[in-house]
């Protein structure tokens, strides 16, 4: 890759550079609060943590369901700026270390450079540095916009965000958006990985998204790893990142402690 000048580097960016946007201020307070619990995504052959999914909760552990239930065409963009600040809040409080992986809602961004400032202001005030931030959709959210969503990619891309792509196989974009726009990370659906050891046509399918993405220069991440046939049928595919239940399971408000028999 050719060596980015200075001005079009991703650190070279800043609050100031950032158009303003006034969604924000014309839009009223959730009227509902939220938190956040932390799953580890782990690096088997290096034996580290990798990075955190940030996952929504109620103020008291209570399922993600019950407070996405609360979203609304009318607060959906409020709620998306606030996860992203309470994501950044909570990593850093709890002295996260490594990357945290953040979900965004397509369909909340009107202008990528301009809803990215509240991140940028999160991650400065709360001192948690924004190369170690993971941006993540699910595959079939929003595709129906597709061109959308790969601006918004570009965009936090050139910023200097890392992007991936959640629930590969579980929408309806597939290898479409994969040709369009290739993130830094997919993850594979947990359907997928699901008892993978036993079934041919899931490790037909797995083996040659892994391929591809081999060539595309893609990580791969298995989610929902529950035994360890599973991670060793994915480790003979050269899958390296894993997140799911053998591991660890979601840490409410917390750093979750990877299960030491998960490695052997």
């Amino acid at each position: 890759m050719p060596e980015k000048t200075a001005q079009n580097s991703p650190q070279a960016h800043t609050n100031s550079d950032l158009p303003s946007c006034n969604r924000c201020q014309d839009l009223d307070e959730l009227d509902f609060d939220f938190s956040f619990a932390y799953q580890p995504i782990v690096n088997f052959f290096a034996r580290t943590v990798f990075a955190h999914e940030a996952l929504v909760r109620g103020v008291n552990g209570e399922s993600a369901a019950s407070v996405l239930g609360k979203v609304t065409d009318a607060n959906r963009y409020r709620f998306d700026q606030s996860c992203r600040i309470k994501a950044v809040e909570g990593a850093a409080k709890l002295g996260i270390q490594e990357f945290v992986s953040i979900n965004f809602m397509p369909n909340a961004v009107y202008q990528p450079e301009a809803c990215i400032r509240s991140t940028f202001d999160a991650a400065q005030r709360y001192n948690f540095s924004k190369d170690r931030i993971i941006f993540e959709v699910v595959e079939g959210e929003d595709v129906s916009d597709r061109p959308h969503l790969i601006n918004i990619f570009t965009e936090y891309r050139r910023f200097g965000f890392k992007t991936a792509i959640d629930d590969f196989g579980a929408g309806y974009a597939g290898l479409n958006l994969l040709a369009e726009f290739q993130p830094d990370v997919l993850k594979l659906d947990m359907d997928l990985i699901r008892d993978i050891n036993l079934s041919k046509p899931k490790q037909a399918i797995v083996t040659g998204v892994v391929q591809i993405c081999r060539e595309l220069g893609i990580e791969v991440l298995a989610e929902g790893i529950e035994t360890k046939a599973e991670r060793d049928f994915l480790l003979a595919c050269g899958v390296t990142l894993f997140q799911g239940y053998l591991f660890c399971k979601p840490a409410f408000q917390a750093i979750g402690q990877i299960n030491p028999d998960a490695w052997s």
